[in-house]
C-alpha cells in the first residue's frame, strides 16, 4: 500500500508498505484524507525529533476496515475522524479528564508497518499518511457520513488544537478579548473557537496581509499586519490600550512568545500553541508578571477528543464551525512534496491529501 515514508534524509512515498491486522483494542482504518500540518514538517527538519524510518501524517480521516476485540464504539464501515492521543484510559489523568497528559500516549512509539521485512515508526500514534493504518479504539471517533473526508480529517489534529485551546484550555468568556498571533492552520482555528467562545474583540496578527481576509472569514475583528509596523505590539495597543485577556502564539518563535506575553493585560493570559526548536528558550520580564498575568502551554487543545470531535462535528453540521473553507488545496498522496511546499511557504490554510 501507499504511504510517505521519512527515513531520516528524505521523505519518499512509497507503493510498498505493509500492515497487519487489528489487535485486542485497535483499529484498522482505510484513509481517505489527510490534512499536512506544519508538525509533520517539523519532523522532516528535525525541529520535532522521532525516531526513523517513520510513517507521516497524524491529521486524518477515514472508514473502519475492521475492529480487534474488544472494540464495540465503532464498526466496519463507519466513518471517523482519528485524534493523536492513544491515551490508556485508565491512569489517575485520564481518569481526571486530562486524557492529554497521560504518560503512556507520550513518546512510545509504536511499529505497526513494515517495508521488505523492516519495521517503520508510526508518527503520533497515527500515521495518516499511508492507506491504512491501525490506531487504538480511543483514536477512532465515530462521525456523520455527511461530513466530507477532507474536512473531518482536519478535525483531528488543527481543530481540536486551535479550538480547544480556547474553550478548554483558556476558557475565553463571552465579552472577552483575544490577540491571535499566526493565521495559519492553527491560528484560524483559535479564531473561530474565539468567535464560537463570544469574544467581542478578536485581533489577528500576521507578516503576511494576504491572510487579512481569511482571518475575518473564521472571526477576527480586526488585523494587524506585521510587515508593514515597526512594532506589532504597539499597533494591537491601539486597539487594546491596556492590553488583551488572552494572546494565543501560534507560530513557535521566541520573540512572538514575548510579544504574547506583552500584549497581556491584568489577569491576562498568553497561551503557547506554535512549537519552536525543542531546546529553545524565551524571555519575559518578570515584574510584569505580577498583576496577576499567567504563561499556559497548551497540548492538543487540553481536549478530550471522544467528546470534543464529536461536539465540532456537530458545530459544523450546525453551521457555527468552519471546516471547508480550511481545506484550501488537495493533492493526491504523490503529490505530498507540492503539499508540503505550499504548507511551508504559508500559502494554504491546509493542503490535504486523499488516497
Amino acid at each position: 500500500m501507499r504511504g510517505v515514508v521519512f527515513d531520516g534524509k528524505q521523505v519518499v512515498v512509497v507503493d510498498d508498505l505493509e500492515i497487519g491486522d487489528p489487535g485486542p483494542g485497535e483499529v484498522l482504518v482505510a484513509i481517505r484524507a489527510a490534512g499536512v500540518c506544519h508538525s509533520d514538517l517539523s519532523v522532516v527538519d528535525g525541529t520535532i525529533p522521532f525516531p526513523v524510518p517513520v510513517v507521516l501524517g497524524h491529521e486524518g480521516a477515514g472508514v473502519v476496515e475492521a475492529v480487534g476485540a474488544g472494540v464495540t464504539h465503532v464498526a466496519p464501515g463507519d466513518h471517523v475522524s482519528l485524534s493523536t492521543l492513544a491515551n490508556c484510559g485508565a491512569c489517575a489523568d485520564c481518569d481526571r479528564g486530562r486524557p492529554t497528559m497521560c504518560r503512556r500516549a507520550i513518546g512510545m512509539p509504536g511499529q505497526p508497518f513494515s517495508r521488505g521485512g523492516k519495521p517503520l515508526f508510526q508518527f503520533a500514534s497515527n500515521s495518516a499518511f499511508a492507506e491504512r493504518t491501525i490506531v487504538k479504539a480511543v483514536q477512532a471517533v465515530k462521525i456523520p457520513d455527511d461530513i466530507p473526508m477532507a474536512s473531518a480529517a482536519l478535525i483531528g489534529c488543527g481543530v481540536l488544537t486551535g479550538v480547544g485551546a480556547v474553550l478548554n484550555r483558556a476558557r475565553v468568556d463571552r465579552g472577552e478579548s483575544v490577540v491571535v498571533i499566526g493565521s495559519g492552520g492553527i491560528g484560524l482555528n483559535v479564531l473561530q473557537g474565539a468567535r464560537i467562545a463570544g469574544a467581542t474583540t478578536v485581533v489577528a496578527v500576521d507578516a503576511n496581509p494576504a491572510k487579512e481576509a481569511v482571518a475575518r472569514q473564521f472571526g477576527a475583528t480586526h488585523f494587524v499586519d506585521a510587515s508593514a509596523v515597526p512594532d506589532a505590539v504597539a499597533a494591537v495597543k491601539e486597539i487594546l490600550p491596556t492590553g488583551t485577556d488572552h494572546a494565543f502564539e501560534c507560530v513557535g518563535n521566541v520573540r512572538l512568545i514575548r510579544q504574547a506575553v506583552d500584549l497581556l493585560d491584568r489577569h491576562g493570559q498568553a497561551v503557547l500553541l506554535g512549537v519552536p526548536g525543542f531546546r529553545e528558550e524565551a524571555a519575559f520580564q518578570v515584574s510584569s508578571m505580577y498583576l496577576d498575568k499567567t504563561i499556559m502551554g497548551c497540548r492538543y487543545g487540553s481536549s478530550r477528543p471522544q467528546r470534543d470531535i464529536a461536539l465540532y462535528a456537530e458545530l459544523y453540521r450546525q453551521g457555527k464551525l468552519l471546516l471547508d473553507e480550511l481545506v484550501t488545496e488537495v493533492y493526491p498522496v504523490e503529490d505530498f512534496a507540492k503539499a508540503a511546499e505550499a504548507a511551508h511557504a504559508g500559502r494554504v490554510a491546509r493542503s490535504v491529501l486523499t488516497f
